[in-house]
């Protein structure tokens, strides 16, 4: 096996391992649910942090933190990354613990169709003819949604819209997973401490009040942040864009069989329709990408 099938097949492990972990998570935020999302939130950062800062610590990894931390453009770009990816943090647990996986799940199908039109915005790429066939479809489908069932619609936006621009601005910055991900948690921990501070100085903290196994399943939190966004961030760095957007549609299939079948969220004709509209839009994105490295491996 060749040196790049090596790496291809890393990141395939690493990808299907990512959004594996991510199609899970409703289960995991369920059992929290009585704990604030912005306090789950926090908990995230500052728990992650301690794990990220073991690893770190175990694969000599503090050298490379050091000098991404010296290099003002890493620093810029990982300030972005960290607002992007707390955001959608915040904005997915809340979506899971107020009965909103469904739309959590629509925001994650919609990413790759979001990614194709930061082609054409940032890095000025044409589309197809099967994209704009597949970016009608979707806008349909949306429309159909918002106007029978669309309360949380927002949530699906908000949340293709960051975790679309954190995927790009990690692919593109010169840092390796540990060492992006360490930065990007230490940078939003200040903030994440000093309200887990507050709460339990006025008797709010839900590490305290819940439990002793609330308190664990918080702290492990930090783990199973930190997991799937390592293996995310080494997927993407060995993957082409295109292959990471057909890995994606595992988590969101996932949150949405969870929805409907587990946590028992009603499926409306409005949401029918626009998942079907959305799922053939997806398929022909998908089709245009085959055929596009198809023609790619026949010109090389």
């Amino acid at each position: 096996m060749s040196e790049e099938q090596s790496r291809t097949r890393a990141g395939l492990l690493f990808g299907v391992g990512a959004y594996l972990c991510w199609g899970l998570l409703p289960l995991y935020f369920k059992l929290v649910a009585m704990v604030p999302s912005t306090e789950i939130v926090a908990h995230r950062i500052v728990w992650s942090l301690l794990f990220l800062g073991v690893l770190a610590t175990i694969w000599r990894r503090w050298p490379a933190i050091r000098a991404a931390l010296g290099t003002s453009r890493v620093m810029i770009t990982l300030t972005l990354t960290a607002l992007l990816i707390g955001g959608n943090w915040l904005i997915y647990i809340y979506s899971i613990v107020s009965g909103h996986v469904i739309e959590s799940s629509l925001g994650y199908y919609l990413n790759p169709l979001i990614n194709v039109l930061l082609g054409v915005v940032l890095l000025r790429e044409k589309l197809s003819r099967l994209q704009v066939v597949a970016t009608v479809l979707a806008a349909a489908g949306v429309t159909v949604l918002a106007l029978g069932a669309g309360t949380g619609l927002w949530i699906s936006f908000a949340l293709a819209g960051t975790f679309a621009l954190y995927g790009f601005l990690r692919k593109i910055a010169p840092v390796d997973a540990l060492e992006g991900l360490s930065i990007e948690t230490l940078i939003l921990t200040p903030i994440a401490l000093g309200w887990l501070v507050w709460l339990q100085q006025h008797g709010q903290s839900g590490l305290t009040d819940h439990g002793t196994g609330i308190a664990l399943l918080l702290v492990f939190g930090g783990v199973i942040t930190a997991v799937p966004l390592l293996l995310f961030t080494a997927a993407a760095r060995r993957l082409p864009y295109s292959t990471m957007g057909f890995l994606q549609y595992i988590s969101p299939t996932l949150q949405f069989l969870t929805a409907v079948l587990a946590f028992g969220e009603h499926l409306t004709t409005a949401h029918l329709v626009c998942f079907a509209l959305i799922w053939s839009a997806l398929a022909l994105v998908s089709f245009d990408g085959l055929r596009a490295a198809a023609r790619a491996r026949a010109a090389a």
